[in-house]
């Protein structure tokens, strides 16, 4: 059998070559005989030795005895990697499982079937041969970063070596997205830097460090890189469009970026679903596969070795065992140091809320602690925005919200998760990579100051982080779910009619295209009234907007049992309207104010931005200064206009379009009020279970007697931030004057709250104003 072969890298022996072929069936020795004899007619001076290996694992014993005398024979002597590639084809890719068992489609298909595929088509297969090396060079780098101790040990970083350069040739023929980390153990635990750290742990042994490497093991076989983008699309298209959005002009920057320096993938998280879409998203779009951090409570059942084999790498959720953490920075350093990619959620878990969490630092210091030390010139954060239409696990995050607990992963949850894609039809996901951030740009330079100041460390990687979760915030698209949802919770269970959707509905829209706010297609549909239509109709049924017919014409309403999972999608846009939701709290304070109104303004913006600091990511208090001023500009003269309270501050408030402070912020600052009012009385250090029992009984209390006004304002997730806020304030820490200062910040919640039912007038007196020229235009 004669089948045509292919070797990439020029194969110019000098005098001696050793070849070390990776071939184990009668085809491969074939066709590796036919390439040898092709090499020995083109350089006939030449001395060219061949030792067969395996395909997979380790060289048996006497291969090794043998490889160890070749090695001994010349210094001088070239060794050449060689490996037959099998290029895949046949069955098409969306039939990996049936390809896989027919042997059709595999990337290096059952020996029996191997003489019979190359029969019909010679082409499925070529011999490729590594970039070869000097027996003295690959002694010297042998020496220099591992433990040197016998010719065995360099006979197994040659066969290391030789797999890698193979690897490396066969990445360049399949593409970036196969691109995997092959042979992690091995590398790491005969690395000197590895074992002089190991040293210094107290008890810590290279068996005990091998172990936990075995448990963070990770590498996507060229056989899951095709199929587990495919599983992951099977569940999520069950409930959404097959087609994600993307914006093709960030993907190729990224991909420009990627060919230059290894980066940390850090997405936003609002669904399991994330941990799916993101190599889903690599793959389709041809980019190297992202090697992600899940908890280890996710590795059950069959999960645990399938998502291994696909990138996953669990990560225990304590981090109290010093053997561990160092095997863990390692571990992330060498993944850094191959230029490979890694990936998590920056917030560290699911947002129950809607809005982006603060960002978690712990991996991300392993990350600049491997850029400091010099494994790589730079290493880029990248941001991935991840949203979506709908989400079908709102309805757990409404039973979080009233005290529920979160259901242990397993077998069972995993079928249920899956079933429930296919209950309904959930619209789009999108995924946007805005511009990466340097973690060189924070850190300085390899080996500098940071190296050793770790309190600088922390800064810069708050920095950081914040960065890049601004960046995602600011490509994140406002859809319609989000917008419907906003606007129909500001009726308090009222129903609204199409047009009084659609009319309502547009000064926010304007507000969005004059702030060049991203929006989604089903957003930008909201122009008209079909797309109104189109809009609430996908989210009724409970989903969380109720559909009201048998009267004149079809209402639409959110019931008060459904207002925690419509807070959700609100809450995904709150950010767009943030700022401007500070002005007109700020505006109605300063009409109040005595003094300098202008300064009142201004002080309340800042005291205002400082309270919902663990709620939403601001812009530095220089940036955040401009953008309010930036916002004010649109009335003329303003500081004119404020310094002169009364009736020309009411004037701009009534001039302003869209007025959503209490569409936006009104459950956060009640939730505060709550907490706030609760504490009142309790010991100084109430601890966080309790403070939140009492809460949501107070809550119950308040809804009952319409204190509140909506459900939302009543959650055990507002709350955890609450006593986030009450303790940032210094109110849960023994003091003399304790209880006055707990009474002031509930009074000053208390005029805040009623500063905002000022601005909410306003906002149906607009309301009312537009229905009255509505009827008379259709009159």
């Amino acid at each position: 059998m004669k089948v045509t072969a292919d070797a990439l890298h020029s194969f110019t022996p000098t005098g001696d070559a050793l070849v070390l072929a990776a071939v184990d069936s009668p085809a491969e020795v074939e066709m590796l005989d036919d390439w040898l004899a092709d090499q020995r007619k083109e350089h006939p001076g030449s001395n060219i030795e061949v030792l067969q290996l395996p395909t997979d694992g380790d060289p048996p014993p006497a291969t090794l005895a043998r490889l160890v005398e070749l090695l001994d024979v010349d210094e001088d002597r070239s060794v050449v990697p060689v490996r037959v590639f099998w290029v895949p084809g046949g069955l098409p890719t969306r039939s990996k499982v049936v390809a896989f068992i027919s042997g059709r489609d595999t990337y290096r298909p059952p020996k029996l079937l191997q003489r019979n595929i190359l029969h019909k088509n010679p082409a499925r297969a070529r011999v490729v041969a590594g970039e070869p090396a000097k027996v003295s060079e690959l002694r010297q780098h042998w020496s220099d970063t591992t433990v040197a101790e016998n010719p065995r040990d360099f006979a197994h970083f040659v066969v290391r070596r030789a797999e890698l350069a193979i690897g490396r040739v066969e990445l360049r023929l399949l593409g970036p997205e196969y691109k995997s980390p092959r042979l992690i153990k091995p590398e790491i635990l005969s690395s000197n830097r590895f074992r002089e750290g190991l040293q210094k742990i107290p008890g810590a042994t290279l068996e005990s460090a091998g172990d936990m490497l075995d448990e963070l093991s990770t590498g996507w076989s060229r056989f899951s890189v095709d199929l587990i983008p495919s599983l992951g699309r099977a569940v999520f298209s069950r409930g959404f469009d097959p087609n994600i959005d993307y914006d093709s002009a960030e993907i190729e920057s990224m991909r420009v970026a990627l060919e230059r320096h290894p980066a940390v993938l850090l997405f936003s998280h609002r669904s399991y679903l994330d941990g799916v879409i993101v190599p889903v998203a690599m793959q389709e779009n041809r980019l190297p596969p992202v090697h992600t951090f899940a908890g280890i409570n996710l590795s059950f059942g069959f999960m645990g070795p399938l998502m291994r084999r696909s990138g996953a790498i669990f990560i225990r959720r304590k981090l109290d065992d010093p053997t561990y953490k160092y095997v863990l920075k390692e571990f992330v350093g060498y993944i850094v140091e191959k230029r490979f990619n890694l990936s998590w959620a920056i917030e560290g878990t699911r947002s129950r809320t809607g809005k982006m969490l603060p960002p978690k630092l712990g991996l991300l210091a392993y990350v600049a602690d491997a850029y400091l030390a010099g494994r790589s010139d730079d290493i880029l954060l990248q941001p991935v925005s991840i949203s979506f239409d709908q989400l079908h696990e709102t309805a757990e995050y409404a039973d979080y919200a009233r005290g529920g607990e979160k259901t242990p992963e397993g077998v069972s949850w995993l079928y249920n998760f899956i079933k429930a894609q296919g209950d309904r039809n959930y619209g789009k996901i999108y995924v946007r990579f805005p511009e990466a951030v340097s973690m060189a740009k924070y850190l300085g330079e390899p080996h500098g100051p940071m190296t050793t100041d770790e309190a600088a460390k922390r800064l810069a990687m708050q920095k950081m982080a914040f960065e890049v979760a601004w960046r995602i915030l600011r490509v994140t698209p406002v859809n319609a779910t989000g917008l419907v949802s906003a606007l129909l919770l500001t009726t308090s269970g009222v129903a609204l009619t199409l047009d009084q959707l659609h009319h309502t509905m547009q000064d926010s829209l304007d507000y969005l295209e004059r702030t060049k706010t991203p929006m989604t297609n089903s957003a930008l549909r909201l122009r008209t009234t079909d797309g109104v239509r189109a809009a609430v109709d996908a989210l009724s049924g409970g989903h969380p907007v109720t559909r009201v017919d048998g009267g004149r014409e079809p209402v639409w309403r959110i019931a008060p049992e459904d207002e925690h999972q419509a807070a959700f999608y609100r809450n995904t846009l709150i950010h767009a309207f943030l700022e401007t939701s500070i002005v007109e709290l700020s505006l109605v304070h300063a009409a109040r104010a005595r003094g300098d109104r202008v300064e009142a303004f201004w002080a309340q913006a800042m005291r205002l931005r400082d309270l919902l600091k663990f709620e939403f990511y601001f812009a530095d208090s220089a940036a955040f200064r401009e953008h309010v001023a930036e916002e004010m500009s649109w009335h003329e003269d303003w500081e004119r206009h404020v310094a002169a309270g009364g009736d020309e501050i009411d004037a701009i408030l009534k001039a302003k379009r869209p007025l959503v402070a209490g569409a936006m912020l009104r459950p956060f600052i009640e939730a505060y009020e709550i907490v706030a009012d609760v504490l009142r009385g309790t010991p100084p250090e109430i601890g966080e279970k309790d403070l939140t029992a009492l809460a949501l009984g107070v809550g119950g209390q308040y809804i009952a007697q319409t204190r509140v006004r909506s459900n939302e304002s009543v959650s055990a997730l507002l709350f955890a931030t609450a006593r986030q806020v009450i303790a940032d304030q210094h109110l849960l820490k023994p003091a003399a004057d304790l209880e006055e200062r707990r009474a002031a910040f509930l009074a000053e919640l208390r005029d805040i709250l009623g500063d905002m039912s000022k601005v909410e007038k306003f906002s149906r007196d607009q309301f009312f104003l537009r229905e009255l020229v509505m009827r008379k235009e259709k009159d």
